[in-house]
């Protein structure tokens, strides 16, 4: 089978799980959305180190994840817990060359947790290529960034570039789309759309707001060129948060705004 992957690959997925264990531990709510039943097959989309999918491969007859790091999908396979899940490198934004080259059956139902929003180059691409993926009344239970999602760290990344003389903004990988906005991609592209919500979501990091800079603030610091100006940045940026997002004990925390769709394939 020829996987598609378009990026060389910039995660780790030693540092996702020590810095982000939150985000497949928060996945629960979507996955339940999605009611997998035990004859179903379904494509998991951006499935990274798996821990989701092994919940998911315990509902339902077979699942096939696809994340476009290679990274997590060494990982995905490490802990893979059922012999009903392969895994493929492929970018989500190549999942009709991927389908077509593959001669890939069609599958009952696509989810996607925290995935989507860094598929920005192409997101009319995802979801021709769900929609391509699935069976006639298939269905798709996504769940990912939205409009105002991780606001407060974003706007501190792209202003500190702008203060480096750089478009910080050029180097954002996000796509936040609004409630409204992803209905209407998703019914010009033949969902007939059962639910959609912005649902804020204070949440405990991890570690500390440097670590998941780190983790997923990669091509923002990639246009700085030393280390030394990357931890520089890190550091400013933390010192900016701290008053408003550190807790009285030292924790940390972010506002995320997860966007939820349930949709059926017309």
């Amino acid at each position: 089978m020829k996987d598609v992957t378009l990026q060389n690959d910039q995660w780790s997925a030693d540092n996702y799980n020590t810095h982000a264990s939150f985000v497949p531990q928060l996945g629960n709510t979507i996955l339940s959305m999605l009611n997998a039943q035990s004859h179903e097959r379904i494509l998991d989309v951006g499935c990274g180190s798996g821990e989701l999918t092994n919940d998911l491969a315990s509902q339902c007859a077979q699942v096939v994840g696809i994340d476009a790091s290679p990274d997590m999908i060494n990982k995905a396979n490490r802990i893979r817990r059922y012999d009903n899940t392969t895994y493929h490198v492929v970018d989500g934004q190549a999942i009709p060359s991927w389908l077509t080259e593959n001669q890939i059956p069609t599958f009952d139902a696509v989810f996607s947790n925290a995935a989507l929003h860094w598929m920005k180059n192409d997101p009319e691409g995802v979801i021709k290529g769900m929609h391509k993926a699935l069976k006639s009344g298939g269905r798709i239970a996504v769940e990912f960034g939205g409009f105002m999602n991780v606001g407060e760290v974003h706007t501190a990344l792209i202003q500190a570039l702008n203060r480096r003389g750089l478009d910080g903004k050029a180097y954002s990988p996000w796509f936040f789309p609004s409630d409204i906005h992803y209905r209407h991609l998703l019914e010009k592209h033949g969902f007939n759309v059962q639910q959609i919500d912005l649902i804020p979501r204070p949440t405990r990091l991890d570690t500390d707001v440097a670590g998941w800079i780190e983790t997923f603030g990669f091509t923002f610091l990639n246009a700085l060129p030393t280390d030394r100006d990357r931890q520089q940045m890190i550091q400013e940026i933390v010192e900016q948060l701290r008053p408003s997002y550190q807790r009285e004990d030292g924790a940390w925390y972010v506002m995320y705004v997860r966007l939820r769709a349930v949709a059926i394939k017309t």
